[in-house]
């Protein structure tokens, strides 16, 4: 059974820094990319970031540019995001996401994480 688990969400005053963690089981961890969406109330989920399965090569959202960085660590099947300067419009629910191309499209996702819950206060 395929499973993408995430921790590391919280609760932060903006300006603030969080570092989730994805792991994933039962999937052939190398052969994937991976990547963060996020979802906040009232609004579509949206991609965050994604980080290519060989190359390591990353990739990001216009917004969370230069605040956020992505990287994977192959052996143990993790993915990490850091996410520093947050701000209030980072709140938001974030999914771990399995996928085969990098793609901030949903539909590109072929295994969702459960999420896990950032809330970034003024």
């Amino acid at each position: 059974q395929v499973q993408l688990v995430e921790s590391g969400g919280g609760s932060v005053q903006s300006g603030g820094s969080l570092r989730l963690s994805c792991t994933g089981s039962g999937l052939t961890f190398d052969t994937y990319t991976m990547g963060w969406f996020r979802q906040a109330p009232g609004k579509e989920r949206e991609g965050v970031s994604c980080i290519n399965r060989t190359t390591g090569r990353p990739a990001y959202a216009a917004d969370v540019k230069g605040r956020f960085t992505i990287s994977r660590d192959n052996a143990k099947t993790t993915i990490d995001l850091q996410m520093n300067s947050l701000k209030p419009e980072d709140t938001a629910m974030y999914y771990c996401a399995a996928m085969k191309l990098c793609t901030f499209s949903r539909s590109g996702v072929e295994t969702w994480g459960q999420g896990t819950q950032v809330t970034v206060s003024s």
